[in-house]
């Protein structure tokens, strides 16, 4: 698993926006309606990919020389890069909607005492495993 990634994008420019598209990616689209944009898209759109294919375990393919590309009047090549720790880190760090069952008794209680569910959760769960905050790996 690499930290930093580049691959070619192929710009694709109409009257409606600009697609964007990865030769090697198959799947990863998005789009834009300015040159930055795609540019932002492309490399969200990349990360988001890459991200997935690292937690499937799927293989990820060597990036295509732009020297190899041929492209349409109508398009570009634009290497896209993506620097993964910080985007690793927020998506381990996002909030996951959990459903659970609890008392009626107890929901009203802790209703009537406005108590946030999501914050006594987790301060439950990180007590009862004993961690403060997520592990860096």
């Amino acid at each position: 698993m690499k930290d930093r990634y580049i691959y070619p994008a192929i710009f694709d420019y109409a009257e409606d926006g600009i697609s964007v598209e990865f030769p090697d990616l198959p799947g990863c689209l998005t789009c834009g309606d300015t040159d930055e944009e795609a540019l932002h898209n492309a490399k969200e759109a990349m990360a988001l990919h890459l991200y997935g294919m690292e937690q499937d375990g799927d293989p990820i393919p060597a990036p295509t020389p732009v020297s190899k590309l041929r492209t349409e009047e109508n398009q570009a090549v634009v290497l896209v890069e993506v620097w993964m720790p910080p985007f690793r880190d927020e998506m381990e760090d996002r909030a996951v909607k959990k459903t659970l069952t609890i008392p009626k008794w107890l929901n009203d209680l802790a209703e009537e005492h406005k108590v946030n569910f999501s914050h006594v959760l987790q301060d439950a769960l990180k007590r009862y495993l004993g961690v403060e905050r997520r592990k860096a790996e």
